[in-house]
């Protein structure tokens, strides 16, 4: 990474925006917000990076205390994400929390949690601040970017300005959070935490505070310009240590109106606009990544006129591929990509693609049929159900049946999509559901959460010693998902490329609706993946010519089953090939 000239502040789109949300109102708050971001300028030098890197990235999320305990020990694992091939870490929340909700439970915005730190208590705030600076150095010297976990919408109950704001009505930081004499307001936002809150009102002396998540996360109130200024100090603070981009979670919810739903509102989006003009102007190169779980055609809104988040969660394609996996038929997934269904999104914007999250197999998006279908076909234990149905909290590899070639064809498809993939920390290995984990936070917390039974430790020593074998089932899966992203990382086209959907043929000229097949272009690069879908061998005519010195392997160098039929393969069930059109 080369240091460059400090950018020019973007003075006009921050007015601009500014203007959208607070109107006419809180010009004063304008000019203090330029000036710190005119004396932060002017004090700091930020490095810069390709500012579309994030097309070309395979991203690792982790939870740094379940994935090695703390930075230290995260920092001596670096070399493992190298090995892997991974370009990307995507650190799951990391700051300063009571941990009541996995850490999005946010006490101190510009503060690493004491516990990753590896520290005594009696540590200096220098030496705290290098624990995590030596961590982004190393990480950076391996060109393995670094994002984290920013909450919006709320703060824990245990951050200074609630305890403030509770303790002292007459408190300005009581306009921090929303308040009311009743619970009659926004009474057309949902509840979306259904069967672990029934209200999203909490009674604090004379008055209700509004809460979207947990009870113990009041919603933060942007109609104070105070909350967005400080905000965009937090971000300053994190771009000038060093780190690449944030996760912008819940940011739907950011703005309240009454007589809405108080989601995707107008201003939650001039919210957004202003927070990209801020971190760009002190390093245009920033990920913002945004979390909304929201149907496609109103994710896409999120990338603005490509001035609000670089990169969006493709949400609805995550069950589709699931559901297409279940059925053994491809067309959950082509209906799902088609234009009416997943708009056109900018050029320099991205789908971000997963199987598997910090939380659950969502089903809160798809139709009564799919959910009944899902549930039916991957909900193995009851116990993992979350929200009433509309989620199974379970890991790849227990979704899969633990078995290496069906978790290896779930990465090949996400690996293909066109977009950038995301892993969750332990699925290249094929790490299981913790249940000791479940019972601990059920306890430690008091809510029966099933999204712990898809955390957990990794228990290294085992892990280790199993990765030694090649005949391990632990091997097995990750040797398969390593192969994977090292060819990915070799061509621009799988993240960067155009999908064109095949119909490919069995030996009687038939169309196999069980082969997931489609190629990938870009630039002068193209790509074909052929994926069987079904739990049995299929014949298909290879959609290709291929030349006569060809030694009959693919990239990962898989070798073909030759049918006696005239250029045609057989397919063993769960099978896939990546194929270089251009050997």
């Amino acid at each position: 990474m080369a240091k460059i000239i400090k950018p020019s502040l973007q003075v006009e789109k921050i007015r601009q925006t500014w203007q959208e949300i607070y109107e006419n109102n809180e010009s004063e708050a304008l000019e203090k917000l330029l000036r710190i971001l005119r004396d932060f300028t002017q004090k700091h030098d930020i490095y810069q990076d390709l500012p579309d890197w994030h097309r070309d990235v395979v991203l690792y999320s982790l939870y740094v205390d379940l994935f090695s305990e703390n930075f230290p020990k995260l920092t001596s694992r670096l070399d493992y994400f190298e090995t892997l091939g991974i370009n990307c870490l995507w650190l799951l929340p990391i700051l300063d929390s009571p941990m009541r909700d996995g850490g999005f439970d946010i006490r101190q915005y510009d503060g690493v949690r004491r516990d990753l730190l590896g520290l005594s208590e009696d540590a200096t705030e220098e030496e705290v601040r290098q624990v995590f600076q030596t961590f982004l150095d190393e990480a950076h010297k391996r060109n393995i970017r670094v994002i984290f976990d920013v909450a919006l919408n709320h703060t824990s109950d245990e951050h200074r300005w609630f305890q403030e704001a509770k303790s002292n009505p007459e408190s300005p930081y009581r306009d921090y959070y929303i308040w009311s004499k009743t619970t009659e307001k926004y009474k057309d936002a949902r509840l979306l935490f259904k069967g672990m809150e029934d209200s999203n009102w909490e009674k604090l002396g004379d008055e209700y505070y509004f809460h979207r998540f947990y009870a113990f996360q009041p919603d933060l109130n942007y109609r104070n310009p105070e909350v967005t200024i400080q905000m965009c100090r937090n971000f300053l603070h994190w771009l000038r240590q060093g780190v690449d981009g944030f996760r912008l979670d819940a940011i739907p919810f950011l703005w309240k109106e009454e007589g809405t739903d108080c989601e995707n509102l107008p201003k939650t989006h001039s919210l957004i606009k202003l927070i990209r003009a801020v971190v760009e102007s002190v390093r245009p190169s920033t990920l913002l990544l945004a979390e909304a779980c929201q149907p496609p055609h109103e994710v896409v809104r999120y990338f603005g006129d490509e001035d609000e988040c670089h990169a969006a969660y493709h949400f609805p394609l995550m069950p589709q591929i699931f559901k297409a996996l279940a059925k053994q038929v491809k067309h959950p997934i082509i209906n799902i990509l088609k234009p009416e269904n997943t708009p056109k999104i900018p050029d320099s914007c991205q789908w971000f693609i997963f199987l598997r999250n910090h939380d659950e197999l969502t089903l809160e998006m798809v139709s009564d049929e799919d959910r009944k279908l899902l549930n039916e076909y991957y909900l193995k234990d009851p116990r993992w159900g979350f929200r009433i149905d509309e989620g199974i909290s379970a890991r790849l590899a227990n979704l899969m049946d633990e078995d290496p070639q069906f978790i290896g064809l779930a990465f090949s498809i996400m690996f293909t999509m066109g977009g950038t993939p995301i892993i969750y920390y332990g699925d290249e290995f094929g790490k299981l559901n913790d249940e000791g984990f479940y019972e601990e936070m059920s306890q430690q917390t008091g809510y029966e959460d099933t999204r712990f039974f898809g955390r957990g430790k990794i228990k290294w020593d085992e892990t280790e010693h199993e990765l030694k074998f090649a005949d391990s089932y632990t091997s097995r899966v990750f040797r398969g998902v390593q192969k994977q992203i090292h060819v990915r990382n070799q061509y621009s086209a799988f993240g960067r490329g155009k999908i064109e959907w095949i119909d490919v043929q069995d030996d009687n000229d038939q169309v196999r609706d069980e082969i997931l097949a489609y190629y990938l272009t870009y630039e002068n690069e193209k790509l074909c993946i052929l994926q069987n879908l079904s739990r049995k061998d299929v014949i298909v005519k290879l959609p290709f010519w291929y030349a006569s010195s060809w030694d009959g392997t693919d990239l990962m160098y898989l070798k073909l089953h030759w049918h006696t039929s005239d250029n045609c393969i057989i397919m063993p069930p769960r099978s896939f090939y990546w194929f270089d059109m251009n050997k």
